[in-house]
């Protein structure tokens, strides 16, 4: 492995995958550690970055304990300080201007990070027999409030009838909060992609996310410029894909910018951190503002604006009932979490009173 760049005086080549000058670096670090990018994740390592070669490395033994908390691990897109070895070892993650995160599959509450200091998270979804609005909400109540830009990206816009494809997206922009952005496009057509280029300049990153099949991989061979992620036909009863990106990776692109590309999403499960009035549904909490009873259920209260905004068509019912269950997703995981806090706190009275006892009997040794 070369030498990588200095603290004292990061290169320009940190620029091309997404180093800002403004990132806050230690005081004092180890004379031999260098700073470099993750760049891959796997089960048994990371390839980190300096934007002028990969090389392998492993985390330091305390990001791999019992007691370390998982988002405190390096991730995909965090900056990190490593020392000389072979392979080198990451000592030290630098602070993060942004975490996307969900909560992992399954029962037990755990946050999984999806990407870090990005800047934009471009939501893909198909114009076919992936088109779902109500999955579209739910993917800017995960990244609202997350410090990320989102941009929705409808694609395969070549292969459904323009009627048809004006009447979904006028529908769709309608629904969603004014700043953010819908585009209908072809993803294997550098030309229609073009929009989406201010948003990777030099300097920015950004994190595809969406099924698999919806074009993800499609998106960032058209914006490389190249064949380098592999693409698969997708399922005619569902629009579907198998999963051609099997794990996540920043990669620099030739306009300045860097991708994350990531593998389909089957399950995107809230974290119980987000805010339901900072993403799409901030009509339907102006809404509940207004009934007559603080308290309304929106259910046969008199005066319930909710339920005359439903009975006028002015609120989608779909919309409503998609609100109501991520309402009730979101106090399910703050109580999961809740939860088990509980019981890890338990567990240390408990462990605490067994060294008691234990001290008691036996004494001190």
């Amino acid at each position: 492995m070369s030498s990588m760049p200095s603290l004292d005086k990061p290169p320009q080549a940190l620029h091309a995958i997404g180093w800002r000058d403004d990132t806050p670096l230690p005081d004092a670090v180890a004379q031999d550690w260098r700073l470099a990018r993750v760049i891959v994740q796997h089960r048994n390592g990371y390839v980190l970055g300096d934007g002028e070669e990969e090389f392998p490395a492993q985390p330091a033994p305390r990001f791999l304990r019992r007691r370390a908390a998982p988002d405190a691990r390096p991730a995909v897109g965090d900056f990190v300080l490593v020392d000389a070895a072979t392979p080198a070892v990451i000592q030290q993650v630098l602070p993060r201007r942004s975490v996307l995160a969900r909560a992992a599959a399954g029962e037990r509450y755990a946050r999984q990070i999806i990407a870090t200091n990005i800047d934009t998270a471009f939501v893909l979804m198909g114009l076919d027999g992936d088109f779902n609005p109500r999955r579209i909400e739910r993917y800017l109540l995960l990244i609202a409030g997350s410090g990320v830009r989102p941009v929705i990206v409808l694609t395969k816009a070549d292969l459904v009838a323009d009627a048809a494809r004006h009447t979904e997206i006028g529908a769709l922009r309608a629904q969603l909060p004014q700043d953010v952005e819908v585009h209908a496009l072809n993803a294997k057509d550098a030309r229609a992609v073009a929009p989406l280029l201010r948003h990777l300049r030099l300097g920015d990153s950004a994190v595809l996310l969406g099924s698999s099949g919806a074009g993800k991989s499609t998106l960032t061979n058209t914006l490389l410029g190249r064949e380098r992620q592999a693409t698969g036909a997708v399922r005619e009863h569902d629009s579907r894909g198998r999963h051609t990106t099997t794990q996540r990776a920043l990669i620099a692109l030739p306009s300045g910018g860097c991708l994350i590309d990531t593998p389909g999403m089957r399950e995107l499960k809230l974290t119980g951190d987000e805010d339901l009035a900072t993403s799409s549904f901030d009509d339907i909490e102006a809404l509940a503002l207004e009934c007559r009873f603080g308290d309304c259920a929106h259910g046969a209260e008199p005066g319930c604006a909710v339920r005359a905004a439903l009975e006028s068509g002015a609120l989608d019912p779909a919309r409503w009932e998609n609100y109501r269950k991520l309402r009730e997703e979101l106090g399910s995981a703050n109580e999961s979490f809740v939860v088990q806090l509980e019981r890890k706190a338990d567990a240390k009275v408990q462990t605490r009173a067994l060294g008691k006892r234990l001290v008691d009997k036996y004494g001190r040794r």
